[in-house]
């Protein structure tokens, strides 16, 4: 019995120890005057620089699901930083006010980029990062706020954007020097044919290194477990879907990993 117990203490004391190296510290920077409110997630078992992932959140603000997308890049290997593109870290647990908070920021494509570059400057700083392998990844509203970066010619080696609103996605000068993917639900109501076209025209203009995929079934933010409730209370076109969840986080595993080679 002794043995017995000796082997569970031990078995708890390496799961502690293993749950206990993904940090998640809270961060608080500027954008000019605006306060923001961030996370830094990384593992402090690794030891040396390692990139960094911008990860960037839906238009809820930040939420379980994108802390919960930042420990998954950490446990990874990554250091990721969860930026905060509203200030004060406001989330809205409705669409009205989701859309009134992203509206105060995408409607300025000037702040979205002040926005996205400070967090980008936080974690390039951060001492677990290499400074010269930073890369984002964005969720819906984040989706378009990582591509529009990416066109806007932002030092990232790779940004990936889930099920992003491409209406929100915004050309820039070039030349791009970020490796794009883009995992779009092929049944995703948001994001129109015409806008699809666009994004791919734009970037093969610029000799974008571009993978774009379309899963059939998949709506808007499919890899978020609670857009399925949401949809349903709210009446719009939002659903989980645990395999597409799956199949994108794999891409995105294999595309981060040859983009910071």
């Amino acid at each position: 019995m002794r043995n017995l117990m000796a082997g569970a203490l031990f078995a708890l004391s390496l799961s502690s120890t293993a749950y206990a190296a993904i940090q998640e510290k809270a961060v608080t920077y500027k954008d000019g005057d605006t306060v923001l409110k961030g996370y830094v997630v990384y593992d402090d078992a690794k030891k040396g620089k390692r990139p960094g992932i911008v990860v960037v959140h839906e238009w809820w603000g930040i939420t379980k699901h994108t802390r919960a997308e930042a420990r998954r890049f950490a446990q990874e290997g990554y250091t990721a930083f969860v930026a905060d593109m509203y200030g004060d870290a406001k989330t809205a647990d409705n669409p009205t006010d989701a859309g009134a908070l992203m509206k105060s920021v995408m409607g300025d494509p000037a702040l979205v980029q002040s926005r996205f570059k400070a967090a980008r400057e936080q974690l390039a700083k951060h001492a677990s990062v290499d400074a010269k392998k930073v890369g984002a990844s964005g969720y819906c509203m984040g989706g378009a706020v990582v591509l529009s970066a990416a066109r806007a010619g932002v030092d990232l080696a790779g940004v990936a954007a889930f099920h992003p609103s491409l209406g929100g996605y915004r050309t820039g000068p070039g030349p791009v020097k970020a490796k794009v993917l883009v995992l779009n639900g092929a049944d995703d109501p948001f994001n129109k044919p015409e806008q699809i076209d666009a994004l791919k025209k734009d970037m093969e203009a610029v000799k974008v290194e571009l993978i774009f995929i379309n899963y059939p079934g998949a709506v808007h933010a499919f890899t978020n477990p609670e857009a399925t409730e949401k949809g349903k209370q709210y009446k719009i076109p939002l659903a989980y879907n645990a395999e597409v969840d799956k199949q994108s986080k794999a891409e995105a595993t294999k595309f981060f990993q040859a983009a910071f080679k």
